[in-house]
């Protein structure tokens, strides 16, 4: 679904249709990328009923940078596990 608003702005019938889902279920994943401020709506120009859902870039920004720090934490993490693992190890050989 994000592949797909990255192309622009969609309607959700047509993402729907692209992902093979159906309407209620496309309006479900549509309202939780709206809540997490993913995605913005807008009504179409060309018919009111029909909205459009595009994706908010700066929110994309904060989620990445939040991933960063994630990964960070993970890897220091991981590497101290590592060290400690290795430690152990040659310990137990003697």
């Amino acid at each position: 679904m994000v592949e797909l608003l990255r192309g622009g702005p969609q309607r959700a019938s047509d993402i729907a249709q692209a992902l093979g889902m159906s309407r209620p279920a496309m309006s479900r994943h549509l309202r939780v990328l709206r809540a997490t401020g993913l995605v913005d709506v807008e009504l179409a120009s060309d018919d009111a009923r029909e909205r459009l859902y595009q994706l908010r870039p700066d929110t994309f920004v904060a989620l990445q940078a939040w991933l960063d720090q994630l990964q960070g934490y993970w890897s220091e993490q991981l590497g101290a596990f590592k060290a400690h693992a290795e430690t152990k190890r040659r310990s137990d050989k003697r």
